[in-house]
């Protein structure tokens, strides 16, 4: 008996540091200080002005553009006016495409004018020949019909839709970027002489969804557009009238040389361990047909909340709390690399860093990592303290692109997890603008944001 109740005092005294006891957490003190960040957020909130300040003086932030560096400018003098210990601007060396003059494309079918297509290059597409690249079409679902498919010489349509049963929208994109991701690189390999795909979203609409594609190296690369999925189903149609109809492309996009940019940090001093710092933060550059509003100008305005709001309720944190704006995101990941690769060159310790970038929707809950793989149950035992906020999910994730390598630092990571249905209907096109962000709910995500901070400076995770 008296080694089995050894082995059961050990046994709890590893619950009890994997999960401190609520009482050791001193849960009315939480709950005021929670309610605390919640009014100064729904009441006394710039991060909504802060939000079309951005968005209508600097819109597409793509790497490289005069309007990133304008609001790399405008997102230091904001945190410096929110009150905070230091400001930096961390040098980082982005890639600079731009896409030109307005894309033309349309289908040659017989017996029938010339009929355009509404469509946007991909980011870093190739320009066509001059005078445009005229070619017959395949329609693919996947890219494994690839092997099978006669596409040498003529122009892949990738018509693959974002499956509609699951409910998150997330896994839908990540299910079907694959045509967009790789899509032009992997039909080059066969012989094909440009791309058409179907934009990732799930909405029936003319709208055309830029976004990110990758060339492979000794691959050619090949020009390559993205339709709106009311012009992929208007082609779709045309070719099973007609399969020998041809689509004329005219992309005018051009590469040069890498641009200086730069990382955007402002920090709270940490009053007990300042050498211990806690992330918060998203990404300041958006697509060059883009606002950005809720791609991701929301995770930018909301970061820079979370130090006004601990600021505004009286908490002087316990380790530094550093918001990062990141640059490049879209288009290279180059600011996370940068920032990721000055931490290990300073020796610093990242305990924490919580990202944002699924838009300024409902937040529903959010998405844990650490090196263990138990930071999501860990952070569920603050699950009380958030269901009267209406957020009830801790998951297991990697947080997200930006904050993703502080992983292998040993950081934990997180990201904040919105309602998702919307996020896609304007993600990487030019309606990701102001008025379809709604305020209260761009606040409550600032408010959960803080909490989780809060909550890891005071107590642990």
């Amino acid at each position: 008996m008296h080694l089995l109740t050894r082995f059961i005092a050990a046994a709890l005294g590893v619950i009890s540091c994997a999960f401190p006891l609520r009482a050791a957490e001193d849960t009315a003190a939480d709950e005021k200080m929670l309610r605390a960040l919640y009014t100064a957020a729904l009441t006394t909130s710039p991060a909504f002005e802060h939000l079309r300040e951005l968005t209508a003086k600097f819109p597409g932030r793509l790497s490289g553009s005069a309007n990133l560096a304008g609001a790399v400018q405008w997102a230091r003098t904001t945190l410096e006016k929110t009150g905070v210990d230091r400001t930096e601007l961390q040098p980082v060396l982005v890639p600079h495409w731009e896409r030109g003059a307005a894309e033309n494309v349309r289908f040659l079918a017989k017996n029938l004018s010339p009929a355009p297509l509404t469509a946007v290059a991909l980011g870093g597409s190739e320009p066509t020949p001059a005078g445009g690249l005229r070619a017959s079409v395949v329609e693919l679902p996947s890219l494994d019909a690839l092997k099978t498919g006669d596409v040498k010489g003529k122009i892949v349509f990738f018509n693959r839709p974002m499956n509609p049963e699951h409910i998150s929208t997330g896994r839908a994109y990540g299910e079907a970027g694959d045509q967009r991701n790789l899509g032009p690189a992997e039909a080059a390999k066969f012989g094909a002489v440009g791309v058409l795909v179907r934009s990732l979203t799930l909405a029936l609409d003319d709208v055309p969804h830029t976004g990110n594609t990758t060339y492979l190296p000794g691959i050619a690369r090949i020009p390559a557009a993205a339709l709106s999925t009311v012009a992929a189903d208007q082609l779709s149609r045309e070719l099973q009238r007609e399969p020998t109809l041809q689509v004329e492309m005219q992309i005018h996009s051009r590469w040069f040389e890498d641009a200086p940019s730069h990382n955007v940090i402002g920090e709270l001093k940490g009053r007990e361990h300042p050498e211990q710092i806690i992330v918060v933060g998203g990404h300041l550059d958006s697509w060059d047909i883009s606002p950005g509003a809720h791609d991701d100008g929301a995770g930018c305005v909301q970061s820079i909340e979370v130090l006004r709001l601990l600021q505004a309720v009286g908490h002087r944190p316990r380790h530094t709390i550093r918001c990062v704006l990141f640059v490049n995101e879209e288009n290279g990941s180059r600011g996370s690399a940068a920032y990721s690769t000055a931490a290990k060159e300073k020796n610093e310790t990242h305990l924490f860093a919580l990202e944002t970038d699924n838009g300024g929707f409902q937040p529903r809950g959010f998405n844990l990592g650490n090196p263990a793989g138990n930071a999501d149950t860990l952070a569920a035992r603050w699950k009380p303290l958030f269901e009267p906020y209406g957020l009830y999910h801790f998951q297991k994730g990697t947080g997200g692109a930006d904050v993703g390598p502080l992983l292998a630092h040993g950081a934990t990571v997180a990201g904040l997890t919105p309602d998702s249905q919307r996020y896609f209907d304007y993600h990487h096109t030019a309606i990701d603008t102001i008025d379809k962000v709604n305020k209260r709910e761009l606040e409550l995500g600032a408010a959960a944001m803080a909490a989780l901070i809060y909550l890891v400076d005071q107590h642990g995770l």
